[in-house]
């Protein structure tokens, strides 16, 4: 059995890393194989293999290992070449399973994300649907709730998590501001992930590159799932209508949703009544969080709103003198 084994780890020597793109012989004896295959710095896998003693009648034994693919994932893929092993029964199996590994690799850009498409598996409602494509590596994502939509593609780098996802829009039915801000906020907590920030904060930790598939989606799906049954913090009703065919684009319309820095959303009107109407001190807060209200359309300092409202309270209070004068006059 010696000479077989003996012969076998010199034809890996010989063509391993020829025949096996992005593959390195790191042990060759028979004690153990050891091969690392490294196809990008996050998608690599060490081959581990030992000689059983009725090896080649037994398959070879096969312990896989990553510091950065889930432990889920290398279990079935061990599985899998363990299988593959056992077709080759009686002759040598150390290549064909390395292969296989190095076919995987290849044909699975998705699994340098495996664990964090299981994540948001979980996160789905019943009516979403999340499909893959390794092929293409892509994610088509569509989540549905209370009839209103949002389908997206995400397509993973072929050096992700050092690069970040690409999220573009195929179909969503929300108002066109809503829709600017699903995608544009979840394009920047990608950016966050594998960027360093411009102006870090005294005394931060050194940047570390993040994977930016599960926050840059789950903001995706909390919010999707979240706003169709938002009410408005004034009136408290729900802020978008039952059909979304009757939704609201025109910005400046009184139930056109307008959403604040915090969050939290209001109609347009109930949102421009509640910044006009005392009391102003240090500001407008949201009812809902207690966070002082930010709007891109409402840049009032609190003086001047309040120098308004008097202004406004004034004008009222003349018109009102001036029907009671008219009124007394007709008597």
């Amino acid at each position: 059995k010696m000479p077989l084994i003996d012969d076998e780890l010199d034809e890996l020597k010989r063509c391993c890393e020829n025949q096996i793109p992005d593959s390195k012989v790191v042990a060759a004896v028979p004690a153990m194989v050891r091969v690392e295959i490294t196809k990008t710095t996050f998608k690599k896998i060490v081959c581990c293999l030992m000689f059983p003693n009725d090896y080649p009648n037994k398959h070879i034994l096969i312990e896989l290992k990553s510091k950065t693919l889930s432990d889920k994932l290398l279990s079935g893929l061990t599985k899998v070449c363990e299988d593959e092993a056992k077709k080759y029964l009686g002759r040598p199996q150390i290549l064909k399973v390395l292969k296989l590994v190095a076919k995987f690799i290849e044909d699975n850009p998705l699994c340098s994300c495996s664990e964090e498409i299981s994540t948001l598996r979980s996160m789905l409602g019943s009516e979403d649907t999340l499909k893959l494509s390794q092929k293409t590596s892509t994610i088509n994502l569509t989540i549905t709730k209370n009839k209103y939509l949002l389908k997206t593609k995400i397509t993973i780098p072929e050096n992700y998590p050092h690069d970040r996802v690409e999220i573009k829009t195929s179909d969503c039915n929300f108002p066109r501001v809503f829709k600017v801000w699903f995608i544009e906020n979840s394009k920047e907590l990608a950016r966050r992930c594998v960027e360093a920030p411009k102006k870090p904060k005294p005394n931060a930790p050194k940047f570390e590159v993040k994977p930016s598939l599960l926050p840059a989606v789950r903001f995706l799906i909390e919010n999707v799932q979240r706003y169709p049954e938002e009410k408005c913090q004034i009136c408290k009703q729900t802020l978008f209508p039952e059909d979304p065919e009757k939704v609201i684009h025109n910005e400046k319309a009184a139930a056109h949703v307008e959403r604040v820095y915090c969050g939290h959303a209001y109609h347009h009107d109930c949102l421009i009544l509640y910044m006009k109407t005392p009391p102003f001190q240090n500001g407008k807060n949201c009812p809902a969080c207690g966070n002082r209200i930010y709007h891109e359309k409402w840049k009032v300092t609190p003086e001047l709103a309040e120098a308004r409202w008097a202004t406004e309270q004034a004008k009222l209070r003349e018109l009102g003198d001036v029907v009671e004068f008219i009124r007394d006059c007709t008597l």
